[in-house]
């Protein structure tokens, strides 16, 4: 089975499209995930850019701001549209509210599986705070009523939700990891999305933890014979990344930390 790394763009988003793509190419990644603008000029400079250095995308939907659930659905359907529109090769999304019934957030998530089958782009819901799958628990009972949901692993959310490293939540994460398209390789822990540096001894367990998951979901989609299983490494900037006071300096580096998760995976899995 295939592993394929993709690069996010969040942190990069003043870096010149090209420039941008020719970095991300030169250490070893596969392609980006990026939200897709709106306008076609800008669409043609961000998809040429990709086409020159060849590298594929993976479109990112992050704009579920709207607190009115019709005026939500109505701007999630023409996003996924324009995310679908470049042929991806696959959709992100981080879909629905946390405030949202139940009903409300499998609406959307019916919507996006018509969306896929009519694009043929498929789609994977994001474990992401403030949204539908919030919590593991949450992400539990859609995953009992909506089997065939698929879900992007950002379980560094779940972590900071629940303020701990999910181990009383065992069936939870077996069945999501049962249901994992994509996966985004952030580390998490009690009190953060995000822990400084993967690389400190302070955070073994944290990485450990982690990596035991993301074992499972590799594991899963071998035994199903899937031939690629695609991984973003998504150690963001602030506010993820923590900023020394008064000088606004961040304390590590987002770009080494995401080429070093991506190396660290392929160490693991790649042999």
């Amino acid at each position: 089975m295939k592993l394929e790394f993709y690069y996010p763009r969040w942190g990069s988003e003043n870096m010149d499209w090209n420039l941008f793509c020719q970095k991300v190419k030169l250490v070893g990644y596969d392609g980006i995930e990026a939200p897709v603008p709106e306008g076609p000029e800008e669409q043609k400079v961000m998809l040429n850019a990709l086409k020159n250095n060849d590298l594929q995308l993976i479109g990112q939907y992050y704009q579920s701001f709207e607190k009115d659930f019709e005026e939500h659905k109505s701007n999630y359907v023409r996003q996924l549209y324009i995310l679908a529109s470049v042929q991806p090769v696959k959709i992100n999304a981080q879909t629905g509210k946390d405030y949202f019934s139940f009903e409300q957030n499998a609406e959307l998530f019916v919507i996006a599986n018509t969306i896929s089958k009519e694009t043929g782009i498929t789609i994977c819901h994001e474990t992401h705070r403030n949204k539908a799958l919030f919590a593991a628990h949450i992400t539990h009972g859609f995953l009992k009523k909506l089997p065939d949901l698929r879900i992007t692993a950002d379980f560094s959310h779940w972590c900071n939700v629940a303020e701990s490293l999910l181990e009383d939540q065992e069936e939870a994460l077996a069945l999501a990891c049962k249901n994992v398209e994509h996966v985004h390789s952030r580390v998490g822990h009690a009190q953060s999305a995000q822990v400084i540096d993967p690389r400190l001894q302070e955070f073994k367990n944290e990485v450990e933890a982690h990596l035991n998951w993301w074992d499972a979901i590799l594991k899963e989609h071998q035994d199903n014979k899937k031939e690629v299983l695609t991984i973003t490494t998504e150690f963001g900037p602030a506010p993820y990344m923590v900023h020394l006071p008064f000088t606004d300096m961040p304390i590590a580096s987002q770009w080494d930390i995401n080429v070093h998760m991506m190396h660290l995976l392929k160490g693991r899995y790649c042999k």
